[in-house]
This record gives structure tokens, sequence and C-alpha cells, in this order.
């Protein structure tokens, strides 16, 4: 206990490393942890505050904290004076290189050219040379000995050279403000956030940064890796980690929650029913009887959504989309719609109307009724064979009602409404779902 802050590498996770009484873990760059890692990070969690720092998250620790498994925090505030970093992606062309280059050279800066072959980044360097013989240049990959790499770094942050070509391996850890061109050959074989990581090492003074994404053409590309370039040159601004996170989420998918992928679809299935069929399969074998969850389908034929006007990031969307269809009661859909007015101004009809929309679901889950559908004439309910409308309420609508109310051997309710306003159609609705848990005249009595 003579020591009150230790810093150190993924040593500290060793089981021989004990600790007097740690309070508080601080993991840097998470992305850069592997799952063994992080399984070791869990038996700590019991006793200790964990707190982990990455700009770009992994899928599935975006995925688990965007689905509340997690709590997430983000900072969006560049340090003073940033500069967004300009992102060109372009063919592999030799003027564009040494035009690129001496640019730099020319206003005192330092560049990074980031070739990731081991075997051929000598051949690389012996072209750079020729094509740009006015640079300074140095080789460092992890395959040299630690100390003449060690050398290398030295050299190119003391300002001894002014060209660094190099593998992946200054992608953490340097911070140096002179540099501020960064070539990237075959751009098209790297991940979204490690581009992004890698993009990272330059803009880090009050200058104007480049990245230059090089490939060997549009036809030669996935289109995957079509979709992570045109990400990461579109979404150039400071701050832009977490959103480049998000799309790195869509394109690689979660992960899985109990194994050890950190990235991937769950069995090709999707998260959510990932987790349902693991509750029901545990439920199970615990001998538990588990009631059937209704997940209403309302075909309304309303615009019903949260303009992107209106709400500019996706993941804000995404989040409130996630919320509203987690509510269980209609006050969680109050709160949530003054959260929107305090946050981004008076709701927008479309958002008016998912919220109503959202209010029938609530019901139409309670009253176990599977789908409700207007098509410009008369309401359609689908009721579940556990439906909690009682027999009786629907026998003395039928009875009371016979030109309105018609009921058919598939559990299937349609209700004559005519032609309806959007805003009627959302109020008559919602009578009609509320009439059904009106008890019979002959039970209230």
């Amino acid at each position: 206990g003579k020591i009150d802050i230790l810093i150190g590498t993924h040593r500290l996770l060793q089981r021989d490393v004990g600790f007097h009484d740690l309070g508080l873990l601080i993991v840097d760059e998470e992305q850069r942890f592997g799952v063994t890692h992080k399984e070791r990070l869990k038996k700590f969690r019991a006793e200790v505050d964990i707190l982990t720092l990455t700009a770009t998250p992994i899928p599935r620790t975006l995925h688990m904290s965007l689905t509340g498994m997690r709590d997430l925090s983000v900072i969006e505030t560049a340090p003073v004076d940033r500069l967004a970093i300009r992102t060109y992606v372009t063919r592999f062309d030799d003027d564009l290189l040494r035009e690129a280059i001496l640019r730099e050279l020319r206003r005192g800066g330092q560049v990074y050219f980031v070739h990731n072959r081991v075997q051929t980044i000598g051949a690389m360097a012996d072209h750079l040379k020729a094509l740009v013989p006015e640079a300074k240049i140095s080789v460092g990959h992890g395959q040299m000995a630690e100390k003449d790499l060690e050398n290398v770094m030295l050299d190119f942050i003391e300002g001894k050279s002014n060209l660094l070509l190099a593998s992946t391996i200054i992608e953490n850890g340097l911070d140096i403000p002179r540099a501020n061109t960064i070539i990237i050959n075959r751009a098209d074989c790297f991940g979204l956030s490690q581009l992004y990581q890698l993009r990272g090492r330059v803009g880090r003074s009050d200058r104007r940064a480049y990245a230059y994404l090089l490939i060997p053409g549009e036809a030669a590309l996935t289109r995957e890796a079509r979709e992570r370039l045109k990400v990461l040159q579109e979404l150039t601004e400071l701050g832009a980690g977490f959103r480049i996170a998000s799309h790195d989420l869509e394109l690689r998918g979660a992960g899985d929650l109990l194994g050890g992928k950190q990235s991937g679809p769950i069995a090709a299935i999707g998260f959510e029913l990932y987790t349902e069929l693991l509750e029901e399969t545990i439920d199970r074998l615990r001998g538990k009887e588990r009631e059937e969850v209704i997940d209403p389908e309302i075909r309304l034929g309303l615009s019903a959504f949260l303009p992107e006007k209106y709400l500019p990031d996706p993941n804000q969307r995404l989040q409130f989309y996630q919320r509203m269809a987690a509510a269980e009661e209609e006050s969680e859909l109050f709160d949530l719609a003054e959260e929107l007015r305090d946050r981004y101004g008076e709701l927008p009809g479309a958002a008016e109307l998912l919220l109503g929309t959202m209010k029938l679901r609530i019901l139409l889950k309670q009253l176990k009724i599977e789908l409700m559908e207007y098509d410009g004439r008369q309401l359609s309910l689908l009721f579940h064979a556990s439906t909690q409308v009682s027999p009786d309420r629907i026998r003395q609508l039928l009875t009371e009602q016979p030109d309105r109310y018609r009921f058919s051997a598939d559990y299937r309710m349609t209700i004559a409404l005519g032609r309806l306003s959007t805003a009627d159609l959302l109020l008559q609705s919602r009578k009609e779902l509320v009439s059904l848990t009106t008890a019979p005249a002959a039970e209230a009595r």
C-alpha cells in the first residue's frame, strides 16, 4: 500500500499480481485489449470501479453501452485550436505523393507513411528515396530489434528524420505536433477504427493536417472496403470517433455476448433475439414458467418517426427509438417527450405521431393484441390466444353494435370507422382499445 497510483501495461492483469486495496482501475485504449484481458477485468468489477477509455470502442463494447448494459459517456469537445483533418481517398500516384510530402516538409513538418507489409517495406523505402530525395527517411516496424526501433522513433521525435515509413506500430501512443501529414498505403485493407486511430496520429497541434488513404483503384475495392473509406472521408469533423464506431458496429456486427468474438453477428440472429432466446433457455432449465411477450405490429399508414432535421445525430435517434420501444408505461413516453423538447425544441408532427403510436403499442402489449391495422375504412385487431380482453366484453360489443363490430374464427376483430384524419385515427384507435378493457355490463353489476 505504499504506492497510490500505478501505471502499467497488460502485465498488471496477470494472476500473480495482487493489490493491497485497489479502488479504481482505468483502462486506456480499450480497443487494444483482447477477450482474455477483459475476462480478467470482470473479476475486478465486483469490488473495483472500472473506467475504460477509447476513441473507437469495439463493436461489442459499443453495443453493450447502447443497450444499457454498460454506462457510456461521450466527450466531443476538441482541444483548443485543433482543426479537422482533411482526408482524401485516392489511387497510388507518384506525383501526388511527392507533392503531398514536399508541401509538409516545406512548412517544417514531418510525414508518416504507413506500409503494413514488412516483406516489402524495404522496397517502398527505396521507392520513396528516389521519389523524394529531399526527405530524410527512417524505417520502423514491429519485427525490428527493440533497441533499433527505439532509435528510429527517437530520431523522428527529435526531428533527425522527417519521413517515418512504418507499419501500424505507430497506431497508438505517438504525439508529435510537427507531424501533420499521414499517407496510408492500401487503406482498403484496414479496419474502420484502425484507420481512424492512424489518422489521429496527425493534427495534434493548431496546424491543418492531411490524411491520404491510398487504394489500388475503385474497381478493386470490396463493398465493405468502399463503405469504410466512405465513412472515414465523410466524418472528418472533430469528435467524430463515436459516430465512426457506430458505423463500425453497423458494418461488422456486435459480436458474441458470452463468447470470444468482439465483432460479427451473433449467429446471424441479432442481439435482441439472442438475448431473448438465452433467457427462455435459462428459465426452461430452471423449470420456470415464462409468460410470452407480445411485440405488437401497428399498420396505420402514418408517417411516424424522428426527423433527421430535428435530431441530426443518428446515434441519438437510435437511442430514443430504443427507449420508446422499451417503454412499459405511458409516463415513460411522457418523460421522453419532455426530454426531446428540452434538448431539441418543440416536437415536429412526425415525432408527435411516433409518440402517439408508441402509446397505442403499450396498450396493445397489455391486452396481448398482435396486430392493429387500418385500411382506410375499418380497424382490424388480431388477438393473441392468451389475450387479456374478456370474451364477454367481445360478445357484448358484437351484440350491441353488430353493424360496427365483427369477429372471425382466426381471433380477428374488425371495427368500422370510415375515413378519418390522422389525428382522429390515433384518438379513435385509442378509444377502441380502452373500450375493450371495460367490464361487460353483466360483470359490472
